[in-house]
């Protein structure tokens, strides 16, 4: 059983609503009737509390502690339930890359929180989940590669599994569209990989051009973006936004550049004109 002991009201709120909220069988007691333990259930495995509570539990050596914290209750909920269950405690995130990867935590082998963000959010995110993990492991599937790539190379100082995601994406039955994504990431974490530091990859022609088609789709005006600009998106130097906005910068500066030949190709023609014509006068005067 897990026993919320704290003086402090803002962690002891947040600690049992998340409990109640996950279903889980708890208990509170007050920090100063645990200092032998005496007054703990004796089904007690695990005690939530903070550092400044004090908590001594005397010679309960088979009663674990675990320090909260009000602002990130819910790294100290599943740790303290990782305890309860008596497995490994180890942290693995599996993803399902995409422009929208499915992205699943789990903790001894049992899925505590799962997501599905845009590309551009997928980093941090896997980095809030891994912040004061001990040893976290990142398992991503290989099947979206150039998606895949952009995770893998901005998680530089995390270990990373490159997984074969081949038959992990379930089959959805009624009324579970659009989970595929999630559920795939659930069986990359459960998937041994090759551990890989980053990726390196060279767009195909097919891939440029899909991505040259995402930028006309989302152009207002029909646009599509140069092959330069779409390289850079597929190496994830920019998004396919700020390919857009530099494409328009380069339009706009062609046009300037061209409007300022027209005007200086119009000066010039002029002066030839107003020369043309001085000649004739000349000549007329000669005469």
């Amino acid at each position: 059983m897990i026993v919320v002991a704290t003086s402090d009201f803002k962690l002891y709120h947040e600690a049992v609503t998340a409990l109640r909220e996950r279903g889980v069988a708890f208990t509170t007691v007050a920090p100063a009737k645990i200092d032998t333990g005496d007054e703990l259930p004796e089904r007690t495995t695990v005690v939530l509390t903070t550092r400044e509570d004090r908590i001594d539990l005397g010679g309960h050596h088979d009663i674990e502690l675990v320090y909260g914290d009000a602002e990130r209750i819910r790294p100290a909920i599943e740790e303290a339930l990782s305890i309860l269950r008596g497995g490994d405690d180890r942290l693995i995130i599996g993803v399902d890359p995409g422009t929208r990867p499915g992205i699943v935590v789990t903790l001894g082998g049992t899925v505590t929180a799962a997501f599905q963000v845009p590309l551009a959010a997928a980093v941090d995110r896997i980095r809030e989940e891994v912040e004061d993990a001990a040893d976290p492991l990142v398992r991503i599937g290989d099947g979206a590669r150039l998606q895949g790539a952009q995770i893998v190379n901005d998680l530089p100082d995390v270990a990373v599994e490159l997984v074969d995601e081949t038959g992990t994406t379930p089959y959805l039955g009624a009324g579970a569209r659009g989970m595929g994504d999630v559920l795939a990431a659930t069986n990359i974490a459960r998937l041994e990989g090759e551990r890989i530091d980053s990726i390196e990859i060279d767009p195909t022609d097919g891939e440029l051009q899909r991505i040259k088609n995402e930028s006309r789709r989302r152009s207002a005006g029909g646009r599509t973006i140069s092959e330069p600009l779409a390289r850079r998106v597929a190496h994830g130097e920019l998004t396919v936004d700020e390919a857009l906005s530099a494409h328009e910068s380069e339009s706009d500066s062609e046009s300037h550049e061209g409007e300022s030949r027209d005007v200086s190709a119009g000066a010039e023609g002029d002066r030839d004109d107003r020369a043309d014509r001085g000649s004739d006068r000349n000549a007329d005067e000669t005469q």
